[in-house]
């Protein structure tokens, strides 16, 4: 064999050892659609969590939570304005020890304080006062935010003198209205409120009762009802915003009542602790993601049986808990996980989905220190403008590393995808087949489009997808030099052609030519 022989056998097999293309065949069918989000299905919180939280030697919470947050930086605000709107939930663990400084008598009225026994979480009682709730409410007016406030459910109980965790008494809801009195006194908005944060089933630091739950459920309603008394601009109700128990959401629902809970709430840590070294594999197994599917439908099966005029929401869900996957949650693989989670919720049937969180510990959507957004907020984003409310069933018989779905496009006309490759050396070239069949049989026909496509394909800098620095279409998002969040263009391709979809990336594509019934 000679030297040019040699030489092309080599660059051969590297390219083939780089990245082998894959032909995939993926069937829409756009008759009916199978499942319907909230329009503002993208969600993040704001947390209670002081600089002084810490999990595993570090303490990655600096300055975001409630009380500290510098709600006049410009980054943060350009963030949230970039949705138009953007769905923020007050709350967090330690939601169920604010009380709430309305009448001005509580004395020292103070955030929270390390405490090393008494106290849930190891922290104090943290007391709101009413400044800063101008000022938080002020922040929500500005960039157009919609809102979704966690009310503390353990204020008037007490803990059960036989029953290690469980509080036992009815809710107190006076400072409730205080609060919901003085919101409305100053023409602030609120989309709705949930009672409590991981109270249900066993609970986490605390827990109650499934039949007390729902009769504290009822008192909250009726509250609601009594101050705000315009149906059209009456906040929903929202709960038991914890991890999903059978036997105690069964209970729950069913001993509600009808039309109290608007909202089924429940949270989702299924990468297990945050040091966990095995979360970057995780995140790229297919495998491991689709087992979270079975708690989505079990959700969404226990609200058609108990109650079918609410909603399912994920109201947390942050991939790992105790603050995030160290080396993971703010880079380009965590995309991976939290685009999948997306996907999943949204085929069964969840109005909305709240990232854990907007800024502070290792899994926030923005930097905790300079708020510069991470890879996962790029995802996010492009979420909220391409895909609507409307969800299509999708399928393939390839490989289980592409992750395919597929909604009615958010700005008709059309059809929008999200595209997910796990794999790391494969990438794939995609056919469309529009199956407009009402009962089965083989798809209809092979869509080709005529219509340029739009596509925006996100990639790890240098290929890793341990980077922080995501590119779109070739292109680093970054801040301009007036701190302005990067625009998201597409890239027009021919409708003819197939849709390559690179090894370890993502890619957000609109088709307006692909006319699906579901979607007209």
């Amino acid at each position: 064999m000679n030297f040019k022989s040699i030489t092309f056998f080599v660059v051969f097999l590297s390219c083939l050892l780089v990245s082998k293309a894959e032909k995939v065949e993926v069937v829409v069918e756009g008759a009916t659609s199978i499942a319907q989000t909230d329009e503002d299905f993208i969600c993040v919180t704001l947390d209670w969590w002081p600089t002084n939280k810490c999990d595993y030697d570090q303490c990655p919470w600096g300055q975001a939570g409630l009380f500290n947050l510098d709600l006049k930086n410009k980054i943060l605000e350009k963030a949230v304005k970039a949705f138009h709107p953007l769905r923020i939930r007050v709350g967090g663990s330690l939601q169920d020890q604010v009380v709430y400084n309305v009448r001005n008598n509580i004395e020292n009225c103070q955030p929270f304080q390390k405490q090393d026994k008494g106290f849930l979480f190891g922290f104090s009682i943290g007391c709101l006062d009413m400044k800063r709730w101008d000022e938080l409410n002020e922040f929500f007016n500005q960039t157009r935010a919609k809102v979704t406030f966690g009310l503390n459910a353990l204020i008037g109980r007490k803990e059960s003198e036989t029953e290690k965790t469980l509080w036992v008494g009815d809710w107190y809801s006076h400072n409730a209205r205080d609060l919901m009195s003085y919101t409305i006194s100053k023409g602030y908005t609120i989309d709705s409120y949930e009672l409590g944060n991981e109270l249900c089933g066993v609970g986490v630091s605390a827990r109650i009762e499934a039949k007390q739950y729902a009769k504290d459920m009822a008192t909250l309603k009726n509250l609601v009802k009594e101050m705000y008394p315009n149906p059209k601009t009456q906040p929903k109700i929202l709960g038991p915003g914890g991890f999903y128990d059978k036997k105690w959401f069964d209970t729950f629902l069913d001993a509600s009542g009808h039309d109290v809970i608007d909202g089924v709430t429940h949270h989702i840590y299924n990468l297990g602790p945050g040091n966990n070294p095995d979360v970057v594999r995780r995140v790229q197994d297919p495998f491991f993601l689709t087992q979270i599917a079975q708690t989505f439908k079990d959700v969404s099966n226990a609200i058609v049986k108990f109650a079918p005029w609410s909603g399912a929401w994920v109201s947390e869900s942050g991939g790992a808990y105790n603050s995030g996957g160290q080396l993971v949650s703010y880079t380009f693989a965590f995309g991976f996980w939290y685009l999948d989670q997306l996907g999943m919720t949204s085929v069964y049937n969840h109005k909305v989905y709240c990232r854990q969180a907007l800024t502070g510990g290792n899994y926030a959507l923005l930097n905790t220190t300079t708020f510069v957004p991470n890879p996962d907020y790029y995802g996010a984003l492009l979420w909220h403008r391409v895909m609507g409310s409307k969800v299509l069933s999708v399928t393939h018989k390839g490989s289980p590393y592409l992750r395919v779905y597929s909604h009615c496009a958010k700005k008709e006309p059309g059809v929008s995808f999200v595209f997910i490759n796990l794999s790391k050396n494969t990438s794939f070239e995609i056919d469309l087949f529009h199956d407009l069949n009402l009962n089965g049989g083989s798809p209809n026909f092979e869509f080709k489009g005529h219509k340029k496509r739009e596509e925006y394909h996100l990639t790890p800098k240098d290929g890793n997808i341990l980077s922080s620095i995501v590119l779109l279409n070739g292109t680093p998002l970054e801040l301009s030099d007036s701190l302005e969040i990067p625009k998201l263009k597409p890239k027009l391709v021919d409708g003819l052609k197939p849709i390559s979809i690179a090894a370890h990336s993502i890619a957000f594509v609109t088709i307006r030519d692909f006319n699906a019934p579901a979607c007209s």
